[in-house]
């Protein structure tokens, strides 16, 4: 992507993003528009650097639609799939993955606390484990790239 069109859309996400953490937010996804957007960072100040990193990171997963090319645009109807994949009983092996990443990733999972992102990402991991074979190396990579990617946080200093 140009780097004038990734400003861009940096400017637009950091100061109009639509996502909260709160409850309340994480079982509206539910009644959303599928083709209708998430976006933003939902804890901390968005920085250019890290976003570039993320969405240029990411890039390299672009084959498969379910993992978002933008940490902070996020199809619903993508968030509405993933959901429900949190609550998946994985086999051993597949369980071994998702532990792996639980363990290795910066946050200690998909993101830094249990809101929408949480629920999403950790039904991402479980889906890539169980539909592409994806191991626990991959999805720290997915959930880390560069840290936040999966948190929405985007911000160094976030704990």
């Amino acid at each position: 992507m140009a780097t004038d069109d990734l400003a861009a859309r940096f400017k637009d996400l950091s100061q109009n993003g639509n996502s909260t953490c709160s409850a309340k937010f994480t079982e509206s996804i539910a009644t959303l528009p599928a083709m209708s957007r998430i976006t933003g960072s939902c804890c901390s100040p968005m920085e250019m650097k890290r976003y570039a990193d993320q969405v240029n990171g990411l890039a390299k997963y672009r084959d498969i639609a379910m993992i978002p090319s933008d940490p902070y645009v996020i199809p619903a109807g993508i968030a509405q799939k993933m959901m429900p994949y949190y609550d998946l009983n994985l086999s051993g092996d597949e369980q071994m993955a998702y532990d792996y990443a639980m363990a290795n990733s910066e946050e200690k999972g998909p993101c830094c606390c249990p809101c929408w992102r949480w629920k999403v990402y950790g039904g991402l991991a479980k889906y890539l484990i169980h539909e592409h074979g994806f191991t626990g190396k991959q999805i720290v990579d997915v959930w880390d790239f560069p840290t936040a990617a999966a948190e929405g946080c985007n911000s160094e200093d976030h704990p």
